[in-house]
């Protein structure tokens, strides 16, 4: 690996450790020449993922989108971010083990529902009524009925 600072071909390992619950690995390295440290990831290069908006028009998949709209659902609420980058890394891994090419917005957008409720029914809501566009509060209260009405089925 090149030293980024110098240029130098030559670094060394000093440690080497899995992140990313072992679909990566981290390594620190040290330049022969300079003596800097620096760090480098090593993970599988997956498939280029395209995702087909409801317009029609097509962007490439980017798993910072649905973490950061899952961040901005659990806003305020005790979810822990360790539990958001889980179900970011779930539903990143779900869509790369379909392996197709292209996949619906609104498929990653109902993933993305079907985690949050698991993980905090607020959060949820608060997806849902941006995802869904909720146009009326009685749009709203309809999606709450439904989540009432399968904690009771579940009990």
């Amino acid at each position: 690996m090149r030293c980024p600072f110098c240029e130098n071909p030559d670094t060394k390992v000093i440690d080497s450790r899995p992140t990313e619950e072992g679909h990566a690995i981290r390594r620190r390295r040290e330049c022969d020449n300079c003596n800097k440290r620096f760090t480098t990831y090593e993970k599988v290069e997956e498939m280029l993922l395209m995702v087909v908006k409801k317009d029609g028009g097509r962007e490439v998949f980017d798993r910072n989108k649905i973490l950061n709209g899952i961040i901005k659902a659990c806003e305020k609420r005790p979810v822990p971010m360790l539990e958001i980058e889980k179900v970011v890394n779930e539903i990143e891994r779900g869509l790369n083990n379909l392996m197709e090419k292209e996949v619906q917005s609104e498929f990653i957008g109902e993933l993305i529902m079907e985690q949050l409720k698991k993980l905090d029914e607020v959060a949820y809501v608060r997806f849902a009524s941006v995802y869904r566009q909720f146009t009326d509060v009685n749009t709203f209260v309809s999606e709450i009925e439904k989540l009432l009405d399968n904690g009771k089925r579940l009990k």
